[in-house]
């Protein structure tokens, strides 16, 4: 049997240009002998050691399965173009990081769905691996692959590759998947996969299969087999103030995209964004208290050695107790010469007194998302915020010290206009003229980024088409022009990755060989300017009789069955529907926390644990 491990690093790391990427051997690594563990799970993140590093959810799996002295999980990322040309050529496996196993020799492999365009990367991965691209293809030996993240909840366009899906927070059934599958090492892969979907939030798609009327139209995605559920439902971490959080992050040896502590401070959104994905599948709030997060705080720092604490969560602004927390950690964290980091905020969250409090944060910059230029256009998607209260957001903020501003839009969104975009173009005015009236010296920093509108299951704006491409670059180009202010500059996405995200994001199983042939053909790391190829993924869609524009551009009616419709996220989609017709009538919906909106979220939750939800009548 071959020395991976050995070969690795005297043949290969040595020719490698940043070989800190695949080292493994970092602070608080976790390194187990194989020999001595009943089950082995790699956590795979597509994309490079850089960005997976950032992910939080990967962190918290980590150190959650290494818990168990019986079971070892280890990192796996995709290699850097130096290191494929290698493997590809000299036939080295993929392999894990901290003891360079081939992937393939693993029990399960649990890979992070963060972005539809990370999908064609999954597929390199496993080709590199030796593990089949199709989980028909997969024999008794190869290990179990199930995908988890945002990407699952519509994982229909890439049914096909995986296994399993977990559904919803991993953290609160991963480890009892692991249990079942080493209590039944023995029993067939089927047999293994029939006993996973009794367990909330398992999705095993080749249990269902599509129904369609005579003329082709998709109907439904059905139960194949009386095991498996009509519908899935989202698993949840109830309370999350007792939930698992790692102290002890890997600290690695160059740097990464995030290269800092993370506090998840709260999960869910209580707002109600009709664009927002994550607004919607992470319901409903849930929140660690100030104590927890303060004993939290200094262990990971005394761990890990690092200077600087983020918080994290949807709109941070929006805890309960956010101007004690920040004063309260910023002055804990001063005593170890720590710094403390706020991302993005609520504009109608952030305040004199919090600009205040937080006198001892990095002033490394803020970042607020108005989303839209007009009021009109902010009342369709719900962002429940006015001018005013921006103008007094970077007010106070200039006050107290900031300098650098970033600005969050989009564009494309339903029913925009010309004049929504050119409001736009009027805050970013009025906020430069903010900070000469606050008393500013020299010019401030504005960057403003427009973003296009993509839109995504579960959410009110998930029966919207996205607008062609050719509109896409007209608008992006008259926000150019206009953007053109000292102090300012405009950052926007591109409109190629944008159309085929949307192409993706609402597809259903005829995607699967479309995917397939796109990562055949050579794409992978997609999110990247100069990986991604935008004539091999127009070659994919054609050479399997789909126009990718078409699907990106698709208009669902309220009455259409949906790709995805068997996935319980937990807000009803009868919710959904009430909510974009209120944004065609411009009409705006209370925050929650203000009363019950009857989402369905609290049905989700058992009765013990349902007062998680603040309001539970569903009328």
């Amino acid at each position: 049997m071959k020395n991976y491990k050995e070969i690795f690093w005297q043949e290969i790391l040595p020719r490698l240009e940043k070989p800190t990427r695949y080292l493994g051997n970092e602070v608080n690594a976790q390194i187990k002998n194989h020999e001595q563990c009943t089950m082995r799970i790699a956590l795979v993140f597509p994309d490079l050691y850089e960005i997976g590093m950032s992910h939080l959810g990967l962190k918290i799996l980590y150190h959650l399965l290494n818990e168990r002295p019986q079971w070892v999980a280890e990192r796996v990322f995709m290699p850097g173009a130096d290191l494929e040309k290698i493997m590809r050529e000299e036939n080295f496996p993929l392999c894990s990081l901290e003891t360079v196993t081939p992937l393939a020799a693993f029990d399960l492999v649990g890979v992070t769905l963060q972005y539809e365009l990370s999908y064609t990367t999954v597929l390199q991965m496993l080709d590199l691996a030796g593990i089949p691209l199709l989980a028909a293809d997969r024999s008794e030996s190869d290990p179990l692959v199930v995908g988890g993240g945002p990407g699952a909840f519509n994982p229909e366009p890439i049914a096909g590759f995986f296994d399993f899906f977990v559904i919803g927070d991993a953290e609160e059934v991963l480890p009892e998947i692991v249990q079942v599958l080493e209590e039944h090492k023995n029993l067939s892969r089927q047999e293994r996969l029939l006993r996973l979907v009794a367990l909330p939030g398992v999705y095993v798609p080749s249990l269902y299969e599509a129904q369609q009327t005579a003329a082709g139209t998709f109907l439904k995605l059905a139960p194949a087999h009386p095991s498996a559920p009509a519908r899935v439902r989202r698993a949840v971490v109830a309370d999350l103030d007792e939930a698992y959080y790692p102290t002890d992050f890997v600290v690695p040896y160059g740097s990464i995209v995030h290269d800092r502590l993370v506090l998840e401070i709260f999960r869910g959104c209580s707002r109600g964004c009709r664009f927002c994905q994550a607004g919607m599948i992470y319901r409903p709030v849930r929140e660690r208290k100030k104590e927890t997060l303060r004993q939290m705080a200094q262990k990971m720092v005394r761990s890990t050695g690092y200077e600087e604490v983020a918080l994290s969560s949807l709109s941070s602004g929006d805890y309960s107790a956010i101007g004690e927390l920040i004063q309260d950690l910023s002055a804990d964290l001063a005593g170890e010469g720590v710094f403390l980091s706020l991302p993005s905020l609520r504009l109608d969250s952030f305040s004199q007194d919090l600009a205040r409090q937080s006198q001892q944060v990095r002033k490394s910059g803020l970042t607020f998302a108005p989303e839209a230029g007009t009021q009109r256009l902010r009342d369709v998607i719900n962002k429940n915020i006015t001018e005013a209260e921006l103008i007094s957001a970077v007010r106070d903020a200039f006050a107290a010290g900031w300098t650098n501003i970033k600005l969050y839009f989009m564009l494309g969104l339903p029913a925009e206009t010309d004049d929504d975009l050119l409001g736009i173009v009027h805050l970013v005015q009025q906020v430069l003229n903010t900070y000469k009236q606050a008393g500013g010296k020299g010019r401030p920093q504005i960057t403003v980024s427009a973003s296009v509108f993509v839109p995504k299951a579960h959410t009110p704006f998930q029966w919207f088409g996205q607008i062609p491409e050719a509109e896409i670059r007209r608008r992006q180009d008259l926000l150019r022009r206009h953007l053109r202010l000292p102090g300012v500059h405009f950052q926007w996405h591109g409109a190629e990755m944008s159309l085929l995200e949307a192409a993706i994001a609402r597809g259903g199983r005829e995607l699967v060989p479309v995917i397939l042939r796109a990562a055949k053909l050579g794409c992978k790391l997609d999110s990247w300017d100069e990986h991604f190829r935008f004539d091999l993924w127009q070659q994919a869609f054609t050479e399997n009789g789909l126009d990718l524009a078409a699907c990106a551009q698709r208009q669902y009616a309220l009455t259409d069955p949906l790709p995805w419709d068997h996935i319980d996220a937990g807000v009803s989609k009868r919710f959904l529907q009430r909510e974009y017709e209120r944004a065609l009538k411009g009409e705006t919906t209370k925050d929650c926390r203000e009363g019950c909106l009857g989402c369905g979220i609290a049905l989700l939750l058992d009765k013990e644990n349902r007062g998680v939800c603040i309001n539970e009548n569903l009328d």
